[in-house]
């Protein structure tokens, strides 16, 4: 049975919290401090962070605050591309770990698969790994090329890929690839940027089971193991997304959510980034 503090074990049987708190965006220090410590006083137990998001001193602050016990919480950042390769990447983290005053992260990711870099990157989270800064070791935005590549000549091989994923892109076929290798998936924009609340047919499911468009969306990436790390800033919409743990969706309203894909970013494509944009440029 899914709870709040259901965890998924990852390849090195390490347990990675299923549900979570995205932080992108939110850049109002007490408005994002407040929206964490709501979070994690309703019992969220992961914050999903990065070093472009510009709030590691505010995840930092806010687990001081919030009462919960540093190891029961399980904290995620992410190296930019502007700071990727094998030597900057180390500096990068050392950068984060002191932004979120901590000791160690409990998951370091390649935040996209710079061409020219992201394979030395991944070196790098592997030696962090290795020196037990991190507990765990991922990527994000990795199409199969990318992760086999990573997996031809990795020593510790990624346990967590990050992706686009909500019911407008399901990603079926890169999760498909990821479990056949024993990563887990986590769904960035899991609510497609908030695009699938005004679905027609997630509003008629939402009728029937007296829940949100948010919970019920929630609810499938949960039934499709897929990790969540739904974001807001508005404390009533913390704990409205975290009430989804007293219902389930039928295998036939599955399959009904399932079949909404249309294969439609609201990101980039990670083969298509604009690398060289100045706006993507810290």
């Amino acid at each position: 049975m899914l709870i709040i503090d259901s965890t998924k074990t990852l390849a090195n049987g390490v347990e990675m919290p299923r549900f979570g708190l995205g932080v992108y965006k939110m850049t109002n220090k007490e408005e994002a401090v407040e929206a964490m410590v709501t979070a994690l006083q309703a019992g969220y137990r992961a914050i999903d962070t990065a070093s472009f998001y510009d709030n590691e001193v505010e995840v930092g602050e806010a687990v001081h605050q919030a009462g919960v016990l540093r190891e029961d919480i399980f904290i995620t950042s992410k190296v930019w591309n502007n700071d990727q390769g094998y030597d900057e990447t180390l500096r990068a983290f050392e950068v984060s770990l002191k932004n979120l005053n901590m000791d160690y992260m409990d998951l370091y990711l390649t935040h996209w698969p710079k061409p020219d870099t992201f394979k030395e990157t991944y070196r790098a989270i592997e030696r962090l790994y290795d020196e037990k800064l991190i507990r765990a070791t991922g990527v994000s935005n990795h199409e199969p090329h990318h992760l086999e590549a990573l997996l031809s000549t990795a020593n510790v091989q990624p346990m967590v890929n990050q992706i686009e994923c909500h019911p407008y892109l399901s990603q079926q076929a890169l999760k498909e690839f990821c479990t056949a290798h024993q990563i887990a998936v986590t769904a960035w924009s899991p609510l497609g940027r908030g695009r699938a609340l005004n679905d027609a047919t997630i509003l008629k499911l939402a009728e029937h089971y007296g829940k949100t468009a948010a919970q019920i969306v929630i609810r499938w990436h949960l039934q499709n193991d897929t990790i969540v790390i739904p974001k807001s800033v508005t404390p009533s919409r913390i704990r409205s997304n975290a009430d989804v743990f007293d219902f389930a969706l039928t295998a036939e309203h599955m399959a009904i959510i399932d079949a909404l894909n249309k294969d439609a970013r609201t990101g980039n494509h990670p083969d298509l980034f604009p690398y060289d944009d100045p706006k993507y440029n810290r």
